[in-house]
């Protein structure tokens, strides 16, 4: 018997993705995921990735084509606004 070890992919969610997710992060398993596209459809369901979102693998930028694998960390990233008023 050979026995498949797999390690989940992490995705991780930032500001109002977090929100609108409801939690700032998941595990989900590998099989049949192909794509970041892939992993988005797997954990929003027939929610569409705001266009303004910015997706990084490993920590660096990529696209949602960009190809995933077992242990890959994947990060949704809205725009980011803020700071403070100097004046």
């Amino acid at each position: 018997m050979i026995l498949k070890l797999t390690v989940p992919i992490h995705v991780k969610y930032f500001a109002g993705i977090r929100d609108r997710m409801g939690r700032a992060d998941d595990d989900i398993d590998a099989d049949g995921l192909k794509t970041v596209a892939d992993v988005w459809a797997r954990v929003a369901g027939d929610e569409p990735l705001p266009r303004t979102v910015r997706v990084a693998v490993n920590l660096e930028y990529a696209d949602l084509k960009h190809q995933v694998k077992d242990g890959d960390e994947i990060a949704f990233l809205p725009p980011v606004t803020g700071g403070c008023d100097a004046g």
